[in-house]
């Protein structure tokens, strides 16, 4: 997947090109857009293609509209941001394809940008119809390919266009696949990655492809319970996963037959009940009372776990160590994501739940890389092939 046509491989003057990008944003209840990296990630590609004088026709989606047009989900706070993010007009188009949409493109001078309508208000987009890719590569010479947060998805606008036009990944998803890339093929040692969140089940496909490439693996969030229990500890009324108890005592013997250290907290926070005012404290690991949940990784585990991360020279993480919504219980990926923003060597984040806390936490501009792609980046570190980065043209 890394050898792809990149943009700088095609000429692009007086062309029309359309760009897949990620433009779905968070926004509140009156429609105000509350983060806009996703915005400014794909200004690099946008700003490449007006400087060497292309029409540029931009692609994305809004949340689940469900194939209809639904003025909840319109992409007019994104053409507005992004107007004031380029410093010039972009135009919005009051659709995704047919004659006026048409029209529009067709008067487009050199560097002009237009913004095509959400392409999920179509449900051909999510079907990967043949006949609305066709439409959709009849506005454009070239297709550029620049959402990786939609880069696992076999849609129209990401995969099935690319058969129509001659295709190329821009600078976003390009640096996705290199950085990442090298980090699971030829990462520096000692190479750490840092696993957490709710589920096991999340997870499987990550850790049985790591466990062949790092040095150690380090386990937090709830999914750590489902360790316990297989390693025969109560756990309480911790999350669990009752049928991934047997998978996660099979993992602890694969890492222990390849040599892979793999660490659990030594020691946890736990609570009464699931909420921040919850009375709350910390145990060891195989003393978690009966009536007590597991919120967090506890003090002496973070404190392990971030001089393991800062003496790494390449560190993957993905998924909170705890309930970090709620301050009470953020300790624990507080410590890790300082502890990455400390390390000297590469940090990578692959996105979702641990790029939100390290943003929130105020690290994210510390971190070598954080993904735009959840979804994307943990199938990417399965080893899983991208539909749309494998559909793009080879080099």
């Amino acid at each position: 997947m890394l050898n792809k046509k990149s943009i700088q491989e095609i000429d692009v003057d007086g062309k029309k090109v359309l760009v897949r990008v990620d433009f779905n944003v968070p926004m509140d209840e009156n429609g105000t857009i509350t983060d806009d990296r996703r915005i400014r990630e794909a200004l690099p590609t946008i700003r490449y293609l007006r400087e060497h004088n292309a029409k540029v026709i931009l692609m994305s989606h809004l949340g689940r509209p469900k194939g209809k047009f639904n003025m909840k989900y319109s992409l007019k706070p994104v053409a507005e941001r992004l107007s004031k993010r380029l410093g010039t007009d972009v135009t919005l188009a009051g659709d995704v394809i047919g004659d006026a949409v048409q029209t529009i493109a067709g008067s487009l001078k050199d560097g002009d940008v237009m913004l095509l309508e959400n392409v999920r208000f179509y449900e051909e987009e999510e079907r990967n119809d043949k006949e609305f890719s066709k439409k959709l590569a009849s506005l454009g010479d070239i297709y550029v390919n620049d959402a990786f947060g939609t880069a696992h998805r076999a849609h129209a606008s990401t995969a099935g266009i690319a058969e129509y036009l001659p295709s190329t990944v821009g600078f976003l998803i390009k640096k996705e696949l290199e950085i990442m890339g090298k980090a699971l093929n030829t990462p520096e040692r000692p190479f750490v990655a840092v696993l957490g969140g709710a589920k096991v089940s999340d997870k499987i496909g990550v850790i049985e492809n790591l466990i062949d490439k790092v040095d150690t693996l380090l386990i937090g969030g709830g999914m750590a319970y489902t360790f316990y229990k297989a390693m025969g500890y109560e756990i309480g009324k911790s999350i669990l996963e009752a049928d991934k108890v047997e998978l996660a005592g099979e993992i602890l013997k694969k890492a222990e037959a390849k040599g892979v250290k793999l660490l659990l907290p030594v020691d946890t926070v736990v609570a009464y009940e699931f909420s921040n005012d919850s009375p709350r404290k910390t145990v060891s690991a195989d003393m978690i009372p009966k009536d007590m949940m597991g919120m967090d990784i506890g003090e002496e585990s973070s404190r392990i776990f971030a001089e393991i991360v800062k003496s790494a020279r390449t560190v993957l993480w993905n998924g909170p160590m705890g309930v970090f919504e709620m301050p009470n219980f953020a300790a624990g990926t507080f410590e890790l994501a300082k502890a990455m923003a400390e390390c000297t060597g590469t940090t990578i984040i692959g996105g979702g739940d641990s790029a939100a806390a390290a943003e929130q936490l105020g690290f994210a501009d510390k971190m070598t890389h954080i993904s735009t792609g959840g979804g994307a980046s943990l199938e990417f570190i399965e080893g899983k092939v991208l539909p749309g980065i494998a559909a793009i043209d080879n080099m």
